[in-house]
């Protein structure tokens, strides 16, 4: 799976969980140089709080575009670290 944004292939790996429709990408996949660490958090019931990255490709910035949980419930623990993706990101094979 590759995800895409901005023309840019920002994380591409064959090994994403898919969870509520969306692929959660190992963080060794990411390309790091285009995740710019975000103050954002939010609180799912079921999985636990989420932490964002804004995306910041070829004088772009998409914020709060990409997520992952560094802590999670004992029912998440498949996507511990795992980053997933939304705001216009293109998740495709």
């Amino acid at each position: 799976m590759k995800a895409i944004w901005n023309d840019t292939v920002i994380a591409e790996s064959d090994d994403t969980v898919v969870i509520e429709g969306n692929h959660y990408f190992p963080p060794e996949s990411i390309k790091e140089e285009f995740f710019k660490s975000s103050e954002t958090h939010t609180v799912c019931p079921w999985k636990g709080t989420a932490s964002y990255y804004s995306l910041d490709v070829n004088g772009e910035t998409n914020a709060d575009a990409a997520w992952y949980y560094p802590e999670v419930s004992e029912l998440a623990k498949g996507i511990k670290g795992r980053v997933a993706f939304w705001k216009g990101v293109e998740v495709t094979k």
